[in-house]
């Protein structure tokens, strides 16, 4: 009889020095939905990590040498593969942190998108030639792979925040070495085992689980061969990183946390903001770094917002994440739904009222909630909640909006509706993030080629389009005398 724990999906093995191994030590990681245990996965160590540096050094000669457009043909192969195998990823997705398998069979096809787009962009990569002032000279640039890339992925998008950075490394001509999040590291095994499938040499994307972060990535910020690191998280630890890297000078890229406004002017169009709403916030039970976290509503339509908002959000059906139906999920773990309780507890505590929801249902589960008469000085609208609950504050003028929305330390990604083209231009110019949806509320869903990324704390660079594959380039200046 299979169980969780011997489901077939599920891999446990690390992936390094060439080989798959079993580790001395292992962590459990754990469904979500039923908090059963569905695999003890390989816990690697600060020497495996050395390891895995000096398989990718000799790797990285052979890789870099191969021809773009060869790179591309095992890239489009490792495409194919996931959509072979997208029931496979899918489950496996869901069992680890708990979204929607409706969900996740999407993250399939945004995860294999950058794959994509990478693989037909790999035989692209080129220099160009440069005049000079002195005729006896010729100039070019030529683009090459910037070295070995360290990189740690969050656990949200399990297979997504790993081929928006694996991909463009690969293309390039980079090896990578990933350290994915402990709750979802069985999907990075999976992904990297396809890489192997499709043909991509051994050694070129290792993947190394582990229970001890800091200690694991201690080496690769100590060593010099190790040329860029790519980081999805908190900004605190981004913070930690970015500081580590500047002793060795690392290329670095990091898209750290966000507290994402969503202004809704009074001329908007109702309905059609409102859906919006519901699916940038409960999308993966508002546990994704661009979900809506703040909601703003112009005076003069909040009541009737509100209560569309209400309506739709009352709709969701919260369940089991495995169920084809679900529209929500649990949360990942007890940290996190401890700080969706704080966060709706200290609304309600300062005269906030819940429309819809409010309370937990059971285990990991949230209700998905909409909280009015919301007070400035509340949590909800100071910290990112990273849970589904929705805080409605109501504004009168364009100008309060704007300074509303952008009182944050962060600047990942905000929206708005209205109806007026001169304000949708004002706002989108006005508003402080590195991602902006005028009448719309996923901006960068399926769309591997355009730039992801955001401004303050919310990190530097970006990922996505040749944006992102030039983080992984190197530019050289060539100058020939004749």
């Amino acid at each position: 009889m299979t169980t969780l724990l011997n489901d077939p999906v599920t891999r446990t093995r690390a992936y390094f020095g060439g080989e798959w191994r079993s580790t001395p030590r292992t962590f459990e990681v754990f469904y979500p939905s039923t908090l059963e245990s569905i695999g003890a996965v390989a816990d690697c160590t600060e020497g495996d990590a050395r390891r895995a540096i000096d398989a990718a050094e000799l790797a990285l000669k052979e890789w870099r040498r191969v021809n773009p457009y060869q790179r591309g043909k095992i890239l489009r192969k490792w495409h194919d593969l996931m959509f072979e195998r997208k029931e496979d990823l899918a489950r496996l997705m869901t069992l680890e942190m708990g979204k929607p398998i409706s969900e996740t069979r999407g993250e399939v096809h945004y995860a294999a998108s950058f794959i994509e787009w990478c693989a037909e962009e790999a035989g692209r990569i080129s220099g160009e030639r440069v005049s000079l002032r002195m005729g006896n000279k010729r100039g070019l640039t030529a683009q090459e792979p910037v070295g070995i890339v360290y990189a740690v992925t969050p656990w949200n998008f399990p297979a997504g925040m790993i081929t928006r950075k694996a991909a463009p490394a690969l293309a390039a001509g980079c090896v990578m070495i990933l350290k994915p999040a402990e709750q979802s590291p069985m999907t990075a095994l999976y992904l990297a085992e396809l890489w192997l499938e499709a043909g991509g040499p051994a050694n070129t994307l290792q993947v190394l689980p582990t229970s001890d972060a800091a200690a694991l990535t201690a080496p690769f910020m100590e060593d010099e061969r190790v040329r860029k690191l790519t980081f999805t998280g908190s900004t605190a630890v981004g913070r930690l990183l970015y500081q580590q890297a500047a002793r060795t000078l690392k290329r670095v890229s990091l898209e750290l946390g966000g507290h994402a406004p969503f202004l809704i002017f009074a001329d908007a169009d109702l309905e059609r903001a409102a859906r919006e709403v519901v699916g940038s916030k409960f999308r993966n039970a508002g546990q994704t770094c661009i979900s809506t976290n703040r909601v703003y509503v112009q005076r003069e339509v909040a009541d009737e917002f509100t209560r569309i908002l209400t309506e739709k959000t009352a709709k969701l059906r919260l369940g089991d994440p495995l169920s084809d139906d679900t529209g929500v999920g649990p949360v990942v773990e007890q940290a996190g739904l401890d700080k969706v309780k704080a966060h709706v507890e200290d609304a309600l505590s300062r005269g906030a009222r819940a429309t819809v929801g409010g309370s937990v249902q059971g285990g990991l589960y949230f209700q998905p909630t909409v909280l009015t008469d919301v007070d400035p000085d509340s949590l909800i609208l100071r910290e990112e909640t990273f849970g589904p609950v929705a805080p409605v504050v109501v504004f009168d003028t364009e100008e309060e909006g704007l300074r509303l929305a952008n009182d944050s330390e962060y600047g990942l990604a905000a929206y708005a509706y209205t109806r007026d083209l001169s304000r949708a231009w004002r706002v989108a110019e006005a508003l402080e993030y590195g991602i902006v949806g005028i009448n719309d509320g996923v901006p960068s869903a399926g769309a591997p080629h355009v730039p992801f990324g955001g401004m303050k704390n919310s990190g530097v660079g970006r990922e996505g389009g040749h944006w992102g594959l030039e983080e992984y380039l190197e530019t050289k200046f060539i100058s020939m005398g004749v």
